[in-house]
């Protein structure tokens, strides 16, 4: 048999503690719990979106840099054949290159392919 000395001093410990001690239990985890289900996330959203941001903008550096490449090249190598009332083709070129990359992007956005079993 097991000494019952020893299990009521357990149980008194736990019964013993007094209405306060229980609410500022309860208090320390509902709030604990909310810091889990809210800030957390929403810090490792906000480091998601600030990255995505960063991406988005030297992106778009990067294309506006390779179109006025472009554009400048154009106008340089092209010497007298792209002047007079030619002068819109490197710029038309630029703009193509744009659409192409931005055309490129787009088709690489793809919805997330769901099976049937999913959706039972």
């Amino acid at each position: 048999m097991a000494p019952t000395g020893a299990r009521h001093s357990v149980d008194k410990t736990a019964d013993d503690k007094s209405t306060g001690d229980v609410i500022t239990d309860l208090w320390q985890l509902v709030r604990d719990y909310a810091k889990q289900e809210t800030v957390d996330p929403l810090r490792s959203i906000g480091r998601f979106l600030g990255l995505g941001l960063l991406g988005a903008v030297l992106l778009a550096l990067g294309i506006f840099f390779a179109a006025m490449a472009i554009l400048r090249g154009l106008q340089v190598e092209g010497g007298s054949r792209v002047t007079g009332s030619w002068n819109f083709l490197p710029y038309l070129a630029a703009f193509l290159g744009c659409v192409l990359v931005a055309g490129l992007a787009a088709r690489s956005i793809k919805k997330p392919v769901r099976d049937d079993k999913d959706r039972s």
